[in-house]
């Protein structure tokens, strides 16, 4: 059964963690009811694609009423497919919320424990991964594509709760959403030799290859698989059947639209007790 269900016009929300979890505002845009135009049409919640800047604002503002809470309150990244992963406190809250300026430079992943902060990053095809340890008040947001995926972030993710937070792995619980799936994601032999670096012999659960210099990556499976590999169970794992390039009806998709296109947005925060 799909774990990411549709509960507005705009939103999937993480249902097995929302339903158990009121307190907790987890879940993925679609591109439905929002102001913009053109590519953009409608909820396009970057900043950094060339739409309106009054346009962006006024769908982030229509997604805070939906998601409850304030814009102001937000957290964005200039996401620029690396590793970073930066702690969030209170004193972070609203960079990058409503302008493009202010949003924290060289990241592509954040946590937090604090209540009142939604962590945001955005997304056409790459793969949000969701991270949520409930007896530790802990949540999180990472941005892999292959870069983020080969490079190891989400085993970053789990190395900052265990290491740095001292949250044992088996308290993680991880939610992999809607992204393109490995029917529409063809990569060469480079991208493939990268990942079995950080998966070694599990990475051929994670392609298969369709001529001598092209394969289908599941982008994913190889996310999970670097997710148990890093201590996670896999009864811990939950993976959205949702690709971003297969449904032009309800999301943007940076391949499948040739890079002209809006961007959905990946979002978890806990909400203001």
């Amino acid at each position: 059964m799909e774990s990411f269900v549709r509960t507005s016009e705009s939103i999937l929300s993480i249902r097995p963690w929302t339903d158990k979890y009121p307190n907790l505002a987890a879940g993925f845009t679609t591109k439905d009811g929002g102001i913009s135009r053109g590519y953009f049409h409608s909820m396009n919640p970057a900043f950094h694609v060339n739409d309106l800047a009054d346009d962006v604002v006024s769908n982030r503002r229509i997604l805070a009423e939906r998601i409850q809470v304030p814009a102001e309150k937000w957290v964005g990244a200039e996401q620029t497919h690396e590793t970073n992963i930066v702690k969030i406190t209170a004193s972070e809250a609203g960079l990058g919320a409503l302008d493009y300026a202010t949003a924290l430079k060289q990241t592509d992943g954040m946590y937090t424990k604090e209540n009142g902060i939604l962590l945001t990053l955005l997304f056409a095809d790459c793969v949000p991964v969701f991270f949520f340890a409930p007896k530790h008040h802990l949540v999180g947001a990472a941005h892999a594509g292959w870069k983020g995926t080969v490079g190891g972030i989400s085993k970053a993710m789990v190395e900052k709760w265990t290491r740095v937070e001292g949250i044992p792995a088996e308290d993680i619980y991880v939610a992999i959403g809607p992204s393109i799936c490995p029917k529409c994601y063809m990569v060469d032999k480079k991208i493939i030799d990268l990942l079995k670096v950080i998966l070694e012999e599990e990475t051929k659960t994670a392609y298969n290859q369709i001529t001598e210099s092209q394969f289908s990556l599941d982008l994913k499976k190889a996310n999970a698989l670097i997710l148990h590999k890093s201590g996670i169970l896999n009864e811990n794992i939950i993976t959205s059947e949702l690709c971003t390039s297969c449904d032009e009806t309800l999301f943007f998709s940076h391949r499948r639209d040739s890079g002209k296109t809006g961007r959905m947005m990946g979002f978890i925060g806990f909400k203001e007790e």
